[in-house]
């Protein structure tokens, strides 16, 4: 199971990599198409819905490389109890969070299928479409921050990682 969801954590990273590299196409599809005098409509939409899901596919490989944005100025205070304490109780939160986002963003698939909801763009794409991509990426954050919140209990979580100085990157 571990491989498994480490191999998960991965694709997603990857697949963020990806749409950023369709923002990237889109960008240069865009002025080439004005350079050399062509039409390349709807390319801006394209471009962000790239970018959504570059951002949302992110999440969870970021999450899991510790590389999320933590404020750890009460954490270096505590030890043992208390700071298992903090970390399951945020742990949990975060969760729940995660859980009602993952369930909020497929239901939004699921209605722009349901009523055929296009963008209001040239592109005229049914929205579905592109929502899929942030839809799966919450999905995935949520299993992330489950597998977090199950290492923590079990005691198997990772401390997170510092640089080369010795300084963490939280």
């Amino acid at each position: 199971m571990r491989k498994f969801l480490d191999d998960l954590y991965t694709a997603s990273g990857w697949l963020a990599g990806i749409s950023m590299m369709g923002v990237l196409l889109m960008v240069l599809l865009t002025i080439f198409s004005r350079f050399f005098g062509f039409a390349a409509p709807g390319t801006d939409a394209y471009a962000g819905y790239a970018m959504a899901g570059a951002g949302f596919l992110a999440l969870a490989s970021t999450l899991k490389h510790g590389e999320h944005i933590r404020v750890t100025l009460i954490l270096g205070m505590l030890k043992g109890k208390a700071l298992k304490a903090l970390e399951v109780t945020a742990l949990s939160v975060a969760t729940v969070l995660s859980g009602f986002l993952a369930f909020y963003a497929c239901r939004l698939v699921w209605q722009s299928w349901e009523i055929e909801d296009i963008s209001v763009g040239i592109d005229a794409t049914p929205l579905w479409i592109p929502q899929i991509l942030m839809a799966v990426g919450c999905v995935i954050f949520f299993i992330a921050f489950c597998d977090e919140l199950v290492l923590e209990l079990r005691g198997q979580r990772k401390p997170r990682s510092a640089d080369a100085e010795g300084t963490p990157h939280e």
